[in-house]
């Protein structure tokens, strides 16, 4: 293999883990298989901060990921992973800010139709120069 190869897969792997740590269960079944006392371990998830530069940050499809990245730094958060009903509360929440988020949008996108009807009808159709 070469470099360039072995890059390409080290910035796969790298960008799939982050990501999965984006999902509650799943840092829950890390807490519960001791990772997060694995210094080795600790460090590794220290060394993904790099992700939060904009250069990696924008190959995120789940950006949630990088809030929990920044968690994970804390010896705190990570003991309390390994407590399901921690990890059920967190996933909730979770679900409640992407229905809350989705919600949102959608009726943003809806005024924002309402009011280019409105305009387009008051001009009858015609473009104004002066909204352009």
């Amino acid at each position: 293999m070469t470099d360039t190869s072995d890059d390409r897969i080290r910035f796969q792997v790298e960008l799939e883990f982050v990501q999965c740590l984006g999902n509650p269960n799943y840092l829950n079944f890390l807490a519960q298989r001791g990772y997060f006392k694995d210094q080795a371990f600790i460090n590794y998830l220290k060394y993904l901060l790099y992700w939060k530069e904009p250069q990696y940050a924008h190959c995120l499809k789940y950006p949630m990921c990088l809030y929990f990245l920044d968690q994970l730094q804390y010896e705190h958060f990570r003991k309390e992973l390994a407590n399901a009903q921690c990890t059920k509360f967190i996933d909730d929440q979770q679900v409640l800010l992407w229905q809350h988020y989705t919600r949102r949008r959608t009726k943003l996108l809806q005024e924002q139709a309402e009011a280019c009807a409105n305009r387009m009808a008051q001009t009858n159709g015609q473009v104004n120069p002066s909204q352009t």
